[in-house]
């Protein structure tokens, strides 16, 4: 029995928060020395200005983003973009990688046949971090990816969405 509670049916998800996040990181990165106004990173991403400012003073109350006010403020990385982790902002925003409802994995004991999934769970945090840790802002911006990020994306498989079993069984009882 876990200490939160039994497991929810939901999937890894990015929120639009994260999402946001790393993009509006990822202008600040690519754009040249100086502030750069919300709303123009705003409008530059198509992302709700008012859900920005929220995501913004999230990544300044952390460190990784830095304002200025006045007529020529705006809002600037605080860090090299090179020290910038997809990690760092996730955590910024939305705290953890991956939690179990709200508790780490490696404090979850589960009783009887499930016990093995605190192990299953850390190792999902593990896979995580071998990405999101592994990729800062500086190689979005400039489309290069480590040797261990680009082989995940040199399989096929990983660029297709995979149905569940239940859509599997659908398609295939609608053949």
């Amino acid at each position: 029995m876990s200490k939160s509670g039994p497991l929810g049916s939901r999937a890894v998800r990015i929120t639009a928060k994260v999402d946001y996040a790393v993009r509006a990181a990822v202008e600040l990165a690519a754009a040249p020395p100086g502030p750069v106004k919300g709303d123009a990173l705003a409008t530059r991403q198509a992302i709700p200005a008012k859900f920005l400012e929220n995501i913004l003073a999230d990544l300044r109350r952390s460190g990784l983003v830095a304002s200025q006010r006045g007529a020529e403020g705006g809002y600037r990385l605080a860090v090299p973009a090179e020290s910038i982790t997809v990690a760092d902002i996730i955590r910024a925003v939305e705290g953890p990688l991956a939690d179990v409802h709200g508790t780490p994995p490696e404090e979850i004991d589960y009783a009887g046949p499930a016990r093995a999934l605190q192990r299953v769970w850390v190792a999902t945090r593990a896979s995580l971090r071998s990405v999101l840790e592994a990729v800062t802002l500086a190689d979005i911006v400039a489309d290069r990816f480590s040797p261990g990020v680009e082989d995940f994306l040199a399989d096929p498989g990983v660029w297709e969405r995979r149905a569940s079993r239940a859509e599997r069984l659908g398609q295939h009882q609608a053949r």
